[in-house]
């Protein structure tokens, strides 16, 4: 369905406009130009947004009304003037604001698509990735908005629109004297963590259309994190210091740069990776971060500990060299004689197998599969050797040319660091390789196309081992810890009994520390 957005009231909209006297309707003209095609809906403050057509140029546009004009209008209509000076692709394109006394409206781009408000009410709360792809472009629109010495004053789930055609742009500018720039940034933080987690953080004026944020006894929202499973760290504690108070807000082109780098890495998956804020502005000390000063004073005060330790042993070091060596030296034999003060290495742990269940594997089955194969996943982690995985019938080895394999996709609780995978299946000449991502896009047949997108090989030419049906893989980066790991499948034997090509997968174990 077609929609367009809305917002949240300003301290001057808290009355409600009156909408009885000159009502407008379907098919009226309005200034000779804008014909009224249909109601789509009001918003909050009770303004009508109307679809219409302009006569003279012939294209949609998007009318929001009020009733009554004159004073009551005023800060609506200088708002959109101001927007109509202001061109970027992620802002609404304002074209008229008319005041008839009686009433008032402005005329703007119609956009196809829905609000953020709406999408999220349809289809929950969105994956960090296409959130901060939404809050990126709020903030790009913000910088030009800010720019021009103008503030917004509307960022919200209701007037942040998405396009059909993927273009995420804001909508109608109405500041009063309460807001800043501060606010707008503050507000993209609300945006954020609306998209994150389907509830509302900031106080509204008048009954709000979203639900309100879990709070604590104070009054403080919960994080993203405490809502809901699988926000990353990085993004809700960006999320979190938007909306702190005590936190200095960034400028807004700083905040879009942040968000731009968060954006691309979230398109590889890499948010672990992606560093500190890096809220880099003219002035440093408007992007002081309140939280980062005990973080600061604890750096400084491991370096002088640092510092301390390296100049005792230094000063050991030299002492030791001016003293006669009055002993053999001699290799000394591992755990004879040795005391407290003996420098003795400790030896690495041995890796331990995991405890794998039902919950945390599942079949990977690309496109054009028929996922039928699914309830069997369990028994490759049931630790009972009789118990299998068996794929379908196939007239080649390459699954028939179908696809590009099957296999299955082990979800660990947290990341670990891995050593090895051990697969044991019912017969040789099998062929598979080990895969690692940082997510699972979805148990269903897009999803599974993503994740063989997603995935990449284990560096494992040379350290795979194939001992008839038992497979190991140990090519693993002791520097790197992995949550999701995927055994596929990419050539069968021939079945046993000479018809056609399948495979049993009867246990599958992970090594880790």
């Amino acid at each position: 369905m077609t929609q367009v957005g809305e917002g949240h009231e300003t301290a001057a909209d808290e009355a409600g406009p009156v909408l009885t006297f000159g009502a407008p309707t379907v098919g009226e003209i309005l200034a000779e130009r804008y014909q009224l095609e249909q109601h789509v809906n009001n918003d909050s403050a009770g303004r009508q947004v109307w679809r219409g057509i302009d006569v003279v140029l012939r294209r949609p546009v998007a009318v929001v009304l009020r009733h009554p004009g004159g004073n009551s209008a005023t800060e609506m209509l200088q708002a959109a003037v101001a927007a109509s000076r202001v061109i970027h692709p992620n802002l609404v394109g304002v074209y008229d604001a008319i005041d008839e006394e009686d009433r008032a409206y402005v005329v703007r781009e119609w956009v196809d698509g829905e609000s953020l408000r709406d999408m999220v009410g349809a289809e929950g709360p969105l994956d960090p990735s296409r959130a901060i792809a939404i809050a990126h472009a709020v903030a790009d629109a913000l910088t030009a908005v800010h720019a021009t010495g103008m503030v917004h004053g509307n960022v919200h789930a209701g007037s942040t629109l998405i396009a059909d055609d993927g273009r995420v742009v804001l909508a109608d500018a109405r500041a009063d004297e309460a807001d800043s720039f501060e606010s707008d940034i503050r507000a993209v933080g609300g945006v954020l963590y609306f998209a994150l987690t389907g509830h509302w953080p900031h106080a509204e004026v008048g009954d709000s259309a979203l639900p309100d944020a879990n709070r604590d006894s104070s009054g403080n929202p919960a994080a993203p994190r405490q809502v809901r499973a699988g926000v990353p760290a990085y993004l809700d504690d960006l999320t979190m210091d938007l909306l702190d108070g005590r936190v200095a807000a960034p400028a807004a082109d700083a905040l879009t740069a942040e968000l731009g780098r968060l954006d691309a890495a979230s398109e590889d998956e890499e948010f672990e990776d992606v560093g500190p804020l890096r809220f880099v502005q003219s002035s440093s000390a408007s992007t002081e971060q309140i939280r980062s000063t005990p973080k600061i004073l604890i750096g400084v005060g491991a370096l002088v500990v640092i510092a301390i330790i390296g100049l005792v042993f230094g000063i050991r070091a030299i002492s030791n060299s001016t003293q006669p060596n009055t002993q053999a030296t001699a290799p000394v034999n591992a755990g004879a004689g040795q005391g407290p003060g003996d420098n003795v290495q400790t030896p690495a742990p041995d890796p331990t197998k995991l405890p794998l269940d039902a919950d945390m594997v599942r079949i990977v089955d690309p496109p054009d599969g028929q996922r039928k194969d699914s309830d069997q996943a369990p028994n490759v982690v049931d630790g009972d050797a009789e118990t299998a995985w068996e794929t379908s019938r196939y007239n080649t080895s390459d699954f028939g040319g179908l696809k590009d394999g099957m296999g299955v996709l082990i979800s660990l609780d947290t990341a670990r660091n891995l050593s090895e995978v051990s697969v044991s299946t019912s017969a040789p000449g099998v062929t598979m390789d080990v895969r690692v991502g940082s997510r699972d896009p979805g148990d269903n047949s897009k999803g599974d196309e993503k994740l063989l997108k997603e995935f990449t090989p284990l560096n494992d030419e040379v350290q795979n081992k194939n001992e008839g049906t038992n497979f190991r893989f140990t090519g693993f980066d002791p520097n790197q810890k992995y949550q999701y790991v995927l055994v596929f499948l990419t050539g069968l034997p021939r079945a046993d009994d000479g018809d056609r090509f399948k495979i049993a997968v009867n246990e599958i174990e992970l090594y880790g520390y």
